[in-house]
């Protein structure tokens, strides 16, 4: 039975006044601690050291990559690379025993990693972090008992280790193992950046701001996180009712996006399968993809395997923060052109999505921030699911 309007709008403030109350609960028991695991990170880099991502399970596995992505290709402008690798599937742990080093750093995503592995890394000196019960030295395990408030909110927590341990390093004099220099990054232009030779060693004051840095995003992304839901309800449930009509006829879903929208996408096409849905990832396979980008471009990357795989009556869903990727609106518009139905989530305006109208539906996350835009689209295909199951 489809939900009327007002029901659907019920759901949507039940599930954003959920979120409310877990990311408040969650962020400001945490606030401090993440803002020292920064520092502690940031220690690591400059040491040398490694982010070894481990995720079992195939959730688990989407949140490794995430996060590897993150730091190994910052979006933001002016972010350094930083050296992370993500070890997904059943052999991550091994995988990681074999891999790791002293100044590593290692995070546990799920509740399948062995807890013994996790103690030999700890006592090889990897520093280690867990989103579950595992032992870790560092563990911010939610106590939600949503499984979908749980995954959004270890996905802010990580995507704001992310950008916070940056803070330090323009901080050097707090970074053992950064060299002997005691100031910032600027150099001979350092009296144009007084700041960054400012307080280099005092530690207390830094972590502070790094504090109400992390409060202040969380508060952001909850904000985000409503408009996006109460002004896309509508939207919402006409996209879940296409997908209800989709597996009714045997339908599969095919979901895509690049860098951290593919792990995204990931996490959807999980958290339908758990529920016994077909759903297939266009970003999962680096053969395929690597094989048509080289033979044929990156804008075909999703289409070729779209002409493969999809038929009429699919659903195809495509993650974008800026809605204006060329291989997603390839695939949009082959989707359309072959009777598949289309949902998207953009960010920005909508972007070329929007304007060219390539999407059945269309959830608009109204900003310009990329990590804050995906957290929000994780809320919103969250329950996308939820409003799918009935």
């Amino acid at each position: 039975m489809t939900a009327t309007a007002g029901e659907v709008r019920a759901r949507v403030e039940a599930a954003l006044a959920a979120r409310r109350a877990a990311g408040d609960e969650y962020f400001s028991a945490q606030a401090e601690r993440l803002a020292r695991l920064c520092h502690l990170v940031a220690e690591r880099f400059a040491a040398g050291g490694r982010i070894l991502a481990l995720g079992a399970s195939p959730a688990a596995a989407s949140d490794a990559r995430h996060l590897a992505v993150e730091f190994v290709h910052p979006v933001i402008v002016g972010k350094r690379a930083l050296p992370a690798l993500a070890l997904a599937g059943a052999a991550s742990g091994a995988r990681a025993l074999a891999l790791a080093r002293p100044q590593d750093i290692v995070v546990a995503f799920g509740e399948g990693e062995a807890a013994a592995t996790v103690a030999e890394l700890a006592a090889r000196g990897c520093l280690t972090l867990a989103f579950a019960p595992t032992g870790a030295q560092w563990e911010f395990a939610p106590a939600c008992a949503d499984a979908s408030i749980r995954q959004e909110l270890v996905e802010t927590l990580y995507h704001l280790l992310w950008e916070l341990v940056h803070v330090f390093f323009e901080h050097r004099g707090l970074l053992r193992g950064a060299g002997p220099r005691a100031t910032g990054d600027a150099g001979r232009a350092s009296f144009l950046y007084p700041f960054l030779t400012e307080a280099q060693d005092a530690l207390e004051p830094v972590l502070e701001d790094v504090r109400r840095s992390v409060l202040m995003k969380a508060a952001e992304v909850a904000a985000l996180r409503e408009q996006t839901l109460r002004e896309n309800a509508p939207v919402l449930a006409a996209a879940a009712g296409t997908l209800r009509a989709a597996f009714a006829d045997g339908g599969t879903v095919w979901a895509l996006g690049n860098g951290g929208s593919a792990t995204d996408a990931a996490d959807l096409v999980a958290d339908l399968a758990a529920d016994g849905h077909p759903a297939g990832e266009l970003a999962e396979d680096p053969a395929v993809l690597t094989a048509i980008a080289n033979d044929v471009g990156m804008p075909a990357i999703f289409t070729r395997q779209l002409i493969a795989l999809a038929r009429p009556g699919d659903v195809l869903v495509a993650l974008s923060s800026s809605g204006g990727s060329a291989n997603v609106l390839a695939a949009l518009a082959h989707a359309r052109a072959h009777r598949i139905a289309t949902i998207a989530f953009a960010g920005y305006d909508g972007g070329e999505i929007l304007r060219d109208a390539l999407a059945d539906h269309l959830v608009v996350t109204r900003s310009q921030h990329v990590p804050r835009i995906q957290e929000a689209q994780a809320g919103a295909y969250h329950v996308l699911v939820e409003l799918a199951r009935s």
